[in-house]
């Protein structure tokens, strides 16, 4: 039997749709209970927090980053074969598919891709971003305030103050005008 490499490093787990917390809870349970923390280390569902407003309620929801995919971090032989214990209690987990690689030797992810993917998590424990579904060039329609049923282009878009900047005719002349973007639908 071969030694297991000393450092850990993240691989990718192909899951079941829209179970990807319920596998991440159950792995994470059955490493404690089989006492191989020392192999698998951390499992992660990447999510981002949005912030969303409809009808001027503001709402927070979690995003899956990766749909379909659970990251696992864990250590495997020197051939790049998995620790029979820890192969076990992943294969026998409910909703699990397999590992990204071939012959049960998963593929590891790069450090670029696990700085990336990591970076997004830590992110996603800050403020949650607004989610703003316009861009530059956008057809609007204005639905409240002072200039509403006036339709116009938008010319700019703030998610960090969840404002959009929006070109209108008025009396023939070009106008801008700063809404949020809640006051403004796609046309």
């Amino acid at each position: 039997m071969t030694e297991l490499e000393d450092k850990k490093q993240w691989y990718v787990l192909r899951v079941a749709s829209n179970k990807e917390e319920q596998v991440c809870e159950a792995l994470t349970r059955k490493v404690k209970l089989e006492g191989i923390g020392d192999i698998i280390g951390q499992i992660l569902v990447p999510m981002v927090k949005e912030k969303r407003v409809k009808a001027g309620q503001a709402k927070v929801l979690e995003r899956k980053l990766y749909p379909g995919y659970v990251f696992v971090e864990m250590k495997t032989k020197d051939d790049g074969t998995m620790e029979d214990s820890a192969w076990f209690v992943i294969k026998e987990t409910m909703g699990v598919g397999d590992f990204i690689g071939s012959d049960n030797k998963p593929v590891p992810m790069s450090e670029q891709e696990v700085h990336k993917m990591l970076a997004v998590v830590d992110q996603a424990k800050e403020a949650p971003s607004l989610s703003i579904e316009f861009k530059p060039g956008d057809q609007v329609k204005i639905k409240e305030g002072p200039f509403e049923g006036f339709e116009g282009r938008v010319e700019e878009v703030n998610s960090q103050k969840g404002t959009v900047k929006v070109i209108v005719m008025v009396f023939g002349r070009e106008t801008e005008l700063e809404l949020e973007y809640w006051q403004v639908e796609k046309s």
